[in-house]
């Protein structure tokens, strides 16, 4: 899975009714194979593919398998409401590399980044907010949003037409 920060990527929104078709097939199974790619759309086994890999080279498809961090041990997720002094882009890179924060966003509003963070424990939410985060260079100010638990998570929202 790519995790470099979106900034700075070249994105060719050039996408035809095939390449929609294959992000949404791809987005309800993510192990469809080639052929069963090709089938649904028209295409042979080796044009899905390389239509496929051309939409993983140019960022536009990651294929990943999904987690309930809940299951995985993570007991406490937040999202963080976080305002910067300076340059966003330096601190939303700093904040991505801090272990435990597995989102960023750079926001219009009143907050300039949300972020998702996961933490075994509540010593480790905090342990991570306290000690990393809030020590970031820029950071001014960090409000938190724990989880009582996540009630939608949807990935299948297809890709829009031209």
């Amino acid at each position: 899975m790519n995790t470099e920060p979106a900034h700075g990527r070249n994105h060719d929104y050039g996408l035809d009714e095939i390449d929609r078709q294959l992000l949404t097939l791809l987005q309800k199974d993510g192990r469809l194979s080639y052929s069963e790619l090709g089938d649904a759309t028209g295409l042979s086994a080796g044009a899905a593919r390389a239509r496929v890999l051309k939409l993983q080279d140019d960022g536009t498809l990651q294929i990943v398998g999904v987690t309930d961090p809940l299951r995985l041990g993570y007991r406490n997720m937040a999202m963080l409401a976080i305002n910067v002094d300076g340059d966003i882009d330096e601190a939303a890179d700093a904040i991505g590399r801090v272990n435990g924060v597995i989102y960023v966003i750079l926001a219009a509003g009143s907050v300039d980044l949300l972020v998702e963070v996961i933490a075994s424990s509540s010593d480790e939410l905090y342990e991570i907010i306290n000690r990393h985060l809030r020590t970031i260079p820029g950071v001014r100010a960090v409000e938190t949003f724990t989880y009582y638990r996540t009630h939608t998570h949807r990935f299948a929202w297809g890709a829009v037409p031209d």
